[in-house]
């Protein structure tokens, strides 16, 4: 059942794009409805992995293998882990929404608008449950091209320039990792090594760190470099707020909800998995790229005064934490990380939300343009002021949580050895909170002495809608973590316990005995999961992911 859900929650989304174009452009109820549902579908069919996913597994779970280019052993391999489950689902939650959210706003070429959604969804789903370097560099490439349209047709007055230069920018980026996939390919074919070139992932994490140390740093850097720009992390963040505000409201919704999540998602999945050692003497000059992105793109968001490119300039703030989590390489650090991209894949979108309510009330983003409004559109104000809460890191939301965990694992990572990255960080939550609560006092508050200002309508039923599942996570995320956290500990613990034996550190953690289970499970040649999936599907994830002791 699992691996028949997660074949339907990747597939469901492109047979829903083709439905949508066979729709007369006429009908534009149809067309809007028929996008609308089968997201729904998509989601509840993603809920599905739930009941069978074994939490305690740290490897890769309904996994699907089948051989697509015998002549490069690429292959549709799919499946995935604690680490993948979390993204997959934070997709398929977003694009209801997002799609809803278009309704209103979205006038011209629907049936284009929609069907390139739900592509983009396929996209985007693709990239988190690849387990083929090939397949998932065809995922990393298609997103390229709905993304492009959606910014370049539906967007702001500069969107030909956004558009072009979010393209170049994720191409170049993309371009490098193609290098080294077929670099690794190439190399594979040594009988010594592989005896044939390969895309399996499974298989490359085998063999991969035969490879000479000067070589790894090559494709670390080709990797770390594409997913970096994707992030963005500093410098590399100048396409980022381009986009977002020439965007319409659906595409930042999902380029802050999922998209950026790709780049992170692909550090851990790629260069932490398979360069531990490149990954750990690489540590400390990305956290300090991180470091100057928190601070930095916190002080640019402090001076804008357009809300819309705060938020995105935020977003390049936010996701520094994410990063400085990742390379800190600690459980904490790492659980911070993942629970952060779902955080801001939560609160960020609903930000852009609310910018949305307000712009297609007034037609501009400019905070001196408002002032007061608190007193005609007060629902608006309190799930704004949810959102902003939830972005500043307040104790009780979703965003505490996360900043919290990146921190100390960045205050205690023997990688980093050097508390300065966390003190320095956590200056980032203050300039938060100035530069969030300075805006929100601006638009909301004061005197209502613009005319235009003074009969808005509040928030309509299907703009809260719209909101109130997003602030349903926000909440329970900040008070439960757990619910969340638990799916992906033991994943996060086998890859930390990798990489600490690569770089001959003491572990922290005595390994959990769900860990145990599943690396004695191994050790007795039990390959076959709860899934059904055969022994040579399973058998490379529990090898490679098999702790430390």
């Amino acid at each position: 059942m699992g691996v028949l859900s997660l074949l339907l929650t990747l597939f469901v989304p492109l047979l829903g794009a083709i439905a949508v174009l066979f729709i007369n452009k006429e009908q534009s109820k149809a067309i809007k409805s028929t996008a609308f549902v089968m997201s729904i579908v998509t989601f509840l069919l993603s809920l599905l992995l739930l009941p069978n996913f074994d939490s305690s597994n740290p490897t890769f779970q309904y996994v699907v293998n089948q051989l697509w280019i015998p002549s490069l052993d690429a292959g549709f391999r799919i499946g995935v882990d604690g680490m993948s489950l979390l993204l997959v689902l934070l997709t398929t939650f977003i694009m209801p929404i997002a799609i809803a959210s278009s309704f209103s706003g979205i006038k011209k070429r629907e049936k284009e608008y929609y069907a390139m959604l739900l592509i983009l969804q396929f996209g985007m789903t693709g990239v988190f449950v690849a387990l083929d370097t090939f397949l998932f560099y065809v995922f990393w490439e298609l997103i390229l091209i709905p993304m492009f349209f959606i910014i370049g047709v539906w967007g702001g007055k500069d969107k030909i320039y956004a558009s072009i230069k979010f393209f170049l920018y994720t191409l170049v980026g993309s371009l490098l990792m193609l290098v080294a996939i077929i670099w690794i390919g190439l190399y594979a074919q040594d009988p010594a090594v592989y005896g044939k070139f390969t895309t399996d992932l499974v298989a490359i994490k085998g063999f991969i760190g035969s490879i000479p140390y000067d070589i790894q740093v090559w494709l670390f850097l080709a990797f770390a470099i594409s997913f970096c720009i994707k992030v963005p992390l500093f410098p590399l963040h100048t396409w980022l707020p381009d986009a977002h505000v020439q965007a319409p409201t659906a595409g930042s919704v999902i380029l802050a909800g999922v998209l950026l999540k790709m780049g992170t998602y692909g550090l851990i999945r790629f260069n932490l998995e398979l360069f531990p050692l490149v990954s750990s003497h690489w540590a400390t000059p990305i956290a300090w790229l991180s470091v100057v992105g928190i601070i930095y793109g916190a002080l640019v968001a402090m001076v804008q005064t357009d809300v819309k490119k705060l938020v995105a300039y935020s977003s390049v703030s936010h996701l520094g934490f994410v990063v400085l989590g990742i390379f800190s390489m600690t459980v904490e650090g790492i659980q911070g990380a993942i629970i952060q991209m779902v955080n801001h894949g939560l609160s960020t979108p609903m930000l852009f939300l609310c910018v949305g309510v307000i712009y297609d009330r007034r037609h501009t983003r400019e905070i001196s343009e408002y002032g007061g409004i608190a007193r005609v559109m007060p629902i608006y104000t309190v799930l704004f002021a949810i959102a902003m809460f939830a972005s500043v890191g307040l104790p009780g939301l979703n965003g505490f949580v996360g900043e919290y965990l990146t921190l100390i694992g960045a205050f205690v990572s023997p990688v980093y050895n050097n508390t300065l990255f966390a003190i320095l960080s956590a200056t980032g939550v203050i300039f938060a909170a100035v530069y969030l609560l300075w805006m929100w006092q601006r638009v909301m508050f004061g005197t209502n002495d613009n005319p235009e200002n003074q009969n808005l309508q509040d928030v309509t039923k299907q703009e809260m809608w719209q909101m109130i599942p997003l602030v349903v996570f926000i909440v329970w995320i900040g008070v439960y973590p757990g619910t969340f956290l638990k799916f992906t500990e033991a994943s996060t613990r086998a890859l930390v316990g990798k990489i600490e034996a690569v770089n001959g550190i003491s572990p922290r953690y005595n390994s959990l005995p769900t860990i145990q289970k599943a690396s004695h499970q191994h050790q007795q040649g039990d390959h076959k999961s709860h899934n059904g999936v055969d022994k040579h599907d399973n058998a490379h994830p529990s090898t490679d992911s098999k702790p430390h002791k």
